[in-house]
């Protein structure tokens, strides 16, 4: 069991490393700045964008970023709304409040 839970644990820091970007001459790119580039691309739609963020790592660091930065701006908006961030969620989304 402890085998498996720490080969799990690998495989999520292994896709959360640096990799190159290979559109550009030099440099890295981290899971976070594919993440904010590749939201605000999807938001103007740019898809040539989304695609070039989405090369920079990989799928699943690719998610984890996405995740942590709406987790980020709901409770950003919440503070800033004075709600709870399941309120803010749920409008951001268009559902009904509870």
């Amino acid at each position: 069991m402890w085998n498996r839970l720490r080969e799990a644990c690998a495989r999520v820091f292994r896709s959360l490393r640096l990799e190159p970007d290979s559109s550009k001459e030099s440099g890295t790119h981290n899971l976070f700045e594919a993440a904010a580039v590749y939201v605000s691309a999807r938001a103007v739609d740019d898809q040539e964008r989304v695609d070039e963020a989405s090369g920079w790592v990989s799928p699943e660091a690719l998610s984890f970023g996405v995740s942590e930065l709406a987790c980020r701006a709901v409770l950003t908006l919440a503070r800033e709304r004075e709600e709870s961030p399941q309120a803010v969620a749920r409008a951001l989304l268009g559902l009904p409040t509870r």
